[in-house]
């Protein structure tokens, strides 16, 4: 008879989705060598090696294949039964797991914070991943709820927006179209941009907006981060489109400029996103109508 913990799958189901056990560890907020050590004592209830290492690449074999086959059915079924526990418990204790777009890091927090003073029984998992990652999450129903800047249109899902998002063009403060006022977005056709990876939010408006007026984009560095770009911009690499909300409280500011292009700032808006049809925890059910009625007490101003 196996004695396999709920921990041991966990740990296989991530590093068998995700190919490797450095992504599961991250993941998982363990180490490396926590994440082995369960693959390991799995291996050996099980009596068959179920992942095979070769380099730096994994691969499953034939008894991982059928384990990771339904897999994801047991950890499901244990969510729901979590979920049914927290229901039974109230708002004293319970679960609340949330993944969000990593631009949303800069105002989460200031509303996690005044309602974990609200419910301090409540424990919140945060994950702040690419949009990407957050599409595989949400595609794989691993949160109860999701944060982003545009939502997929060719996902079952509901969003709602709860907070505005405008999105500015940012410039070096040095830069002859610092201080000039209705720029034409024109002026900015023989501009170089700095831009965020491929499916990034950001980087979808600006392109569709430019495909829209007729003007070439110039994208001449791709990066990985919104700190990233803000400082290639200050430097002269570059102007950028960035929500408002990433230059709020950042001693960078003082090196940039919003230029004030005509159509801008954009005005987007954060959503909030679930799975269509997602039985809410009670927990989960009391964040959103937290979101619902709070969120303009914590929109930060520049």
């Amino acid at each position: 008879m196996m004695h396999v913990t709920l921990r041991q799958l966990q740990a296989f189901e991530a590093v068998a989705r995700l190919r490797s056990f450095s992504r599961a560890a991250e993941e998982m907020h363990v180490t490396q060598p926590t994440v082995s050590k369960q693959i390991r004592a799995l291996h050996e209830q099980v009596g068959l090696p179920l992942l095979e290492q070769v380099g730096k690449k994994v691969f499953l074999t034939e008894a991982g294949k059928e384990l990771y086959a339904t897999c994801a059915d047991w950890l499901n079924s244990w969510g729901r039964f979590e979920q049914a526990v927290d229901n039974l418990k109230g708002l004293k204790q319970g679960r609340l797991k949330i993944t969000a777009v990593t631009t949303t890091k800069y105002f989460m927090p200031r509303i996690l914070g005044p309602f974990c003073s609200q419910y301090p029984g409540i424990d919140i998992s945060l994950e702040v991943v690419n949009r990407d990652r957050l599409l595989d999450r949400l595609s794989r129903n691993e949160d109860d709820l999701y944060v982003m800047g545009v939502p997929p249109d060719d996902r079952d899902i509901e969003s709602e927006p709860f907070m505005d998002n405008p999105i500015v063009v940012v410039a070096p403060a040095h830069h002859p179209l610092a201080g000039k006022k209705n720029i034409p977005l024109t002026a900015l056709a023989d501009e170089n941009f700095l831009v965020r990876e491929h499916g990034s939010g950001t980087r979808m408006t600006m392109e569709r907006l430019f495909q829209e007026q007729g003007i070439p984009l110039k994208v001449r560095m791709e990066l990985g981060s919104n700190e990233a770009i803000k400082q290639a911009v200050a430097g002269g690499l570059g102007l950028a489109l960035l929500s408002r909300s990433t230059l709020n409280f950042d001693p960078i500011q003082n090196e940039l400029a919003v230029l004030d292009v005509e159509g801008f700032p954009m005005m987007r808006a954060w959503y909030v996103v679930r799975p269509k049809g997602k039985n809410l925890s009670i927990v989960a059910a009391t964040f959103l109508e937290f979101l619902r009625d709070h969120t303009e007490l914590f929109v930060p101003h520049a």
